[in-house]
């Protein structure tokens, strides 16, 4: 794919990153769904690294300067998260080749969820004690993990399905031959 369609893409991305959150926000949705964490995902598996990075860190201060989400005290932890999130799934991307592309993007998507999140937990907890109050394991776990599970739900079963939909339509390359197989 082309330098020129990849920022092309990353820009739409980081677009989006703006976008959702309000409308997921107006039906109450926001919190439950991460929507953000979608479009930077996408971008970090159809972009590569360097995109997926760059979506990730601007993504979430841009929408915070134009629409006032997410919060300062959410974007300290928001960015280096939504960060990580592109860069590993673009890493990933780039050395897993299984053969099957579902099982390159899970093996992508599901490491990159993770560290994600400990990136941001670990933003969090630095920032919780430098104001002397405590941030234990099970807080992390907690926001990170239990009340997460309804997007992390959605980010497995609709990112992968958006990378099938964009490879079906020509939109960004196959990543096997034809042949070899489905997307």
């Amino acid at each position: 794919m082309s330098s020129v369609k990849k920022i092309s893409i990353c820009a739409i991305c980081t677009a989006l990153c703006t976008v959702l959150p309000p409308v997921f926000h107006m039906v109450g949705l926001g919190s439950v769904f991460s929507p953000m964490h979608i479009p930077v995902l996408l971008c970090g598996l159809v972009c590569g690294w360097p995109y997926g990075a760059l979506c990730g860190l601007v993504g979430p201060v841009i929408s915070s300067l134009i629409t006032g989400m997410p919060g300062p005290a959410y974007l300290i932890h928001m960015a280096p998260e939504l960060c990580v999130y592109g860069l590993v799934c673009g890493l990933l991307m780039a050395v897993v080749h299984t053969g099957r592309p579902y099982a390159d993007l899970y093996c992508a998507l599901i490491p990159a969820m993770l560290l994600g999140r400990v990136a941001g937990g670990a933003v969090r907890a630095a920032v919780f004690a430098a104001g002397a109050q405590p941030y234990s394991l099970a807080l992390w776990a907690g926001s990170y993990l239990v009340e997460a599970v309804p997007g992390i739900i959605l980010h497995l079963a609709l990112v992968p399905a958006l990378v099938l939909v964009l490879t079906r339509t020509g939109l960004i390359p196959r990543r096997y031959p034809q042949g070899k197989a489905l997307a």
